[in-house]
């Protein structure tokens, strides 16, 4: 059977990332990664459409469509239609009985944003996002929720997303964990003592901190030197992993064996694991001459290391 990448989420219960695969026949299975093992692998022919989750298992897509190496979402676009005819966050599943929380989540300095999930989901959506701290304001059914969330961030003025190539130039300069607490807990109390929450939203008692950065594996965290654009058929990744926050993998690559734009020598490459969906991936182990364990990335990447700084 072939299994393709279904990219990398987060096991909330275990507190960790995992590669997901799918197979034929709607087949699913994860592997757990662990900070320190050495990560290798190699794209084999095209990257297909990841088709659609439903129902605790994947259905293929039904043209089989090819799609290219840099997008961050394995769909093709009807298939990526399917996917959101009943999504809260683009609005079509307004009638949602579930109950939903709304959160603060901090990213670095001035990089904080606030948002809905759902309450069976626990912190899946904080892991999934990489938010190195949040916490709870309320929870609610899902248009009261989601009234609260737009009132927060008119008031607070923060923004409802925000890009990964901030979150990942501020990753590897954080400050401690009490700072960030610190910070977070000062939004937080602004937040909840804002008028006009709707009545059915029951806001948080206290503010409780929780703090990602042991679980990511930031504490020493060298800054990254380049970053992974696309894989392409034959195109390997190998190195030790040292972190991973959201979708990203940071690995540590003692190999001067990179395409053009990645720094010489020592250095940490970011892979986003949303470019891994959809690929055949084979495991790569190296071999004689080809850096072997030590690492290598034979696909294209962005320079980061001289811009890590200046990004505000």
């Amino acid at each position: 059977m072939t299994w393709w990448s279904t990219g990398v989420r987060w096991d909330a219960g275990a507190g960790r990332p995992v590669l997901g695969w799918r197979g034929d026949c709607g087949a699913a299975r994860e592997r757990a990664l662990r900070y320190g093992e050495v990560l290798g692998f190699r794209a084999v022919g095209a990257r297909r459409c990841a088709g659609v989750w439903r129902g605790g298992r994947w259905v293929d897509c039904a043209g089989a469509a090819v799609l290219g190496g840099r997008t961050t979402r394995a769909q093709c676009p009807e298939c990526a239609r399917l996917d959101r005819v009943r999504s809260v966050a683009a609005d079509t599943y307004v009638d949602d009985p579930r109950p939903y929380r709304v959160y603060l989540a901090w990213f670095g300095d001035g990089l904080v944003k606030v948002g809905i999930t759902r309450v069976e989901r626990g912190s899946a959506r904080l892991l999934e996002q990489g938010a190195v701290a949040f916490a709870w304001l309320g929870s609610g059914p899902l248009m009261a929720a989601r009234r609260t969330e737009e009132l927060l961030r008119a008031a607070l003025g923060v923004p409802d997303r925000i890009p990964y190539d901030r979150k990942r130039a501020v990753r590897a300069e954080l400050p401690a964990a009490e700072v960030r607490a610190g910070a977070l807990r000062g939004v937080h109390r602004v937040a909840v003592g804002l008028p006009g929450w709707p009545d059915s939203l029951q806001r948080a008692a206290e503010c409780v901190v929780v703090d990602h950065g042991g679980v990511f594996g930031l504490a020493g965290l060298p800054p990254a030197t380049a970053v992974v654009t696309e894989l392409r058929d034959g195109g390997v990744v190998r190195g030790t992993l040292l972190a991973a926050a959201g979708p990203d993998l940071h690995l540590l690559v003692n190999s001067s064996r990179t395409r053009t734009g990645a720094g010489r020598g020592t250095g940490v490459v970011v892979v986003d694991g949303r470019l891994m969906a959809g690929w055949e991936l084979v495991r790569d182990d190296g071999g004689e001459g080809d850096g072997g364990a030590g690492g290598v990335v034979s696909v294209p990447v962005r320079d980061v290391s001289a811009v890590q700084g200046g990004l505000f």
